[in-house]
């Protein structure tokens, strides 16, 4: 029948009917037939990347810094594995993605084929949901579940794996235009008796302290957010996720809590008397040992899209399920109801004494005319980008120098690795927001060991005509490894040194982009107003840091928010 279209043709429509616009991927023998589709088409953009991994991490950064769906195609075997750390890091931090992944014939399935995976068994415990498509009939419908399992409820990668011959079978199309599946109805009403027990609990606090991770920004909730902290002028901190979901440039805004938070926010979440968790989850590196965490009586709300993560870590009195920005929205409804007001006496006394855990000024640093403070590059960044720029980073001692010394306003401008922290991430982070925000001013902050995970994404960048900034604090160690050791392992370096470091300028060049050495203090600025006057040039900055820098506070593993190291004198 002359209606009836190609599997491969099928799933190049199924993305144009979800408005896809960009698709990251790398051809391969089993997806063949769908880049050959791709070639006949005109509805998205393929973006070829040098690297299976990278495909995954700027589908997921053009997920987070845009309210999208990433989408990302890889082919079987080793394609497949090569995508599985970029799935991980998105299902750990709950980024909404569907990638299409090939797979040898059906009739070859479990005969160790070429390039032969067990693709379902090997990425289920780090995605969302996957499906084997074995009827191309079932390719439509099971490609809108993807999408539709991927952004309710709490969001995630989802894993469509399609076995070769399906791709050239043929059928009709027929895309639903909703789907019911019975096994998986995410709630998203906020249950108004348990928002209306905790709008009482908040108007008697005498010691409030608001508490929000990722969920506020994946839940497009940070209007809601600001307007309840506004509203009761009660402190808010942000996690290492939710940054930008609360101004930072508000006095309200308390700095980010956990092992590598202030120490006003750590103190505040440990002294309050009523804490509200707003799609946070009470990670290991926010609250510290739990036991300690618990040792101090607190009334605890919890507002989570996901109910498997209330209670999982620390029990709370009041739970309730339900997506961040309704329940919000309902909150704030009653808050505007209700007669009671905020105890102001008590507030004004509970600001006195976090205004006197500020006076630590915890996040102070030793400047140097001698030797480049990482610290300095990320506050002169803030000021060169106005705070306004797409922030993506590495994860190390970069990632926290970029967490506490570049202030996000606005959601959605800090991407990075927080739950699974992958190294590699920062370069094709950079891609995937640019290719996201067309014209927007993007800067990667990274290390020298991180870098060169994905370094080959270089030629990406030059192909597709992408103009990040990378602003490399090179300490010439794996930083955050060599802090630990210095702290934990008596200064014994092993293996943490990298003594055989490229010429990244000459690296670079080689790629086509502009590269710059900075040495001395007095060239930072200067430095980095010259590169973002580049709009339409990569160009990568290559900062000689302060081997000797230490990312304080510190709280270490098994140790309670209170008992943090705030400098090298605590060792």
């Amino acid at each position: 029948m002359s209606s009836e279209i190609t599997g491969a043709e099928i799933v190049v429509r199924c993305l144009a009917e979800e408005g896809v616009e960009h698709v990251f991927g790398y051809p391969g023998g089993a997806v063949l037939y769908i880049y050959d589709a791709i070639f006949n088409q005109d509805k998205f953009q393929h973006i070829l990347v040098r690297h299976e991994q990278a495909a995954i991490h700027a589908a997921d950064a053009y997920s987070r810094s845009s309210q999208k769906v990433g989408v990302a195609i890889v082919t079987s075997g080793p394609g497949v594995t090569n995508a599985v750390t970029g799935l991980a890091t998105a299902y750990m931090d709950s980024i909404p993605m569907v990638i299409i992944s090939g797979q040898v014939p059906s009739h070859a399935i479990g005969q160790d084929a070429f390039q032969e995976c067990d693709t379902v068994g090997i990425t289920r415990p780090c995605v969302k949901h996957n499906f084997l498509v074995k009827d191309v009939k079932d390719l439509a419908s099971t490609m809108k579940k993807a999408f539709f399992i991927a952004t309710t409820g709490r969001p995630g990668p989802v894993l469509v794996d399609i076995p070769k011959d399906i791709t050239i079978q043929k059928c009709a199309f027929d895309y639903p235009k909703e789907v019911e599946m019975r096994s998986y109805k995410p709630v998203d009403k906020g249950h108004s008796g348990q928002i209306r027990k905790a709008v009482q609990l908040l108007l008697t606090a005498e010691r409030p302290m608001i508490y929000t991770g990722g969920g506020i920004i994946l839940a497009n909730a940070a209007p809601e957010l600001n307007k309840l902290v506004d509203k009761l002028g009660y402190p808010c901190t942000n996690t290492l996720m939710g940054l930008g979901g609360y101004r930072s440039s508000s006095d309200k805004f308390v700095g980010m809590p956990g092992m590598h938070g202030t120490y006003e926010a750590n103190m505040a979440m440990q002294h309050c008397d009523v804490l509200i968790a707003i799609g946070a989850r009470f990670d290991d590196r926010v609250i510290g040992n739990p036991k300690h965490f618990s040792s101090h009586p607190r009334k605890i709300i919890h507002i989570d899209i996901d109910p498997s993560s209330i209670s999982k870590r620390v029990k709370v009195d009041i739970p309730i399920v339900g997506n961040v920005k309704d329940v919000l929205i309902e909150l704030l409804s009653q808050l505007e109801a209700s007669e009671t007001k905020p105890n102001a006496q008590a507030l004004f006394a509970w600001w006195r004494q976090i205004n006197e855990w500020r006076g630590r000024d915890c996040l102070k640093f030793a400047t140097s005319n001698e030797v480049i403070k990482p610290q300095e590059v990320v506050r002169k960044l803030w000021e060169v980008t106005k705070g306004d720029a797409f922030i993506t980073s590495d994860v190390g001692q970069h990632q926290m120098w970029a967490a506490q010394y570049y202030n996000f306003d606005k959601p959605r401008r800090w991407i990075n690795s927080g739950g699974l922290g992958t190294m590699g991430v920062g370069l094709p982070y950079a891609m995937g927001v640019q290719m996201a925000n067309p014209g927007s001013t993007v800067a990667c902050i990274t290390g020298e060991a991180s870098i060169q995970m994905c370094i080959q994404e270089l030629a990406t960048c030059k192909q597709y005509h992408l103009t990040p900034k990378i602003i490399l604090l090179n300490n010439r160690f794996l930083g955050m490894v060599r802090q630990w050791q210095q702290i934990d392992y008596g200064s014994r370096y092993s293996e943490s040194y990298m003594d055989s470091l490229p010429d990244f300028n000459m690296l670079v060049e080689s790629y086509g982009h502009v590269g710059m050495k900075i040495e001395k203090p007095g060239d930072v600025e200067g430095a980095l107003k010259e590169a973002f006057g580049m709009k339409d040039r990569l160009v990568f900055m290559n900062f000689i840091t302060d081997q000797t820098e230490n990312v304080w506070p510190m709280v270490k593993a098994g140790k309670g928010l209170t008992e943090m190291l705030l400098g090298s004198e605590d060792l």
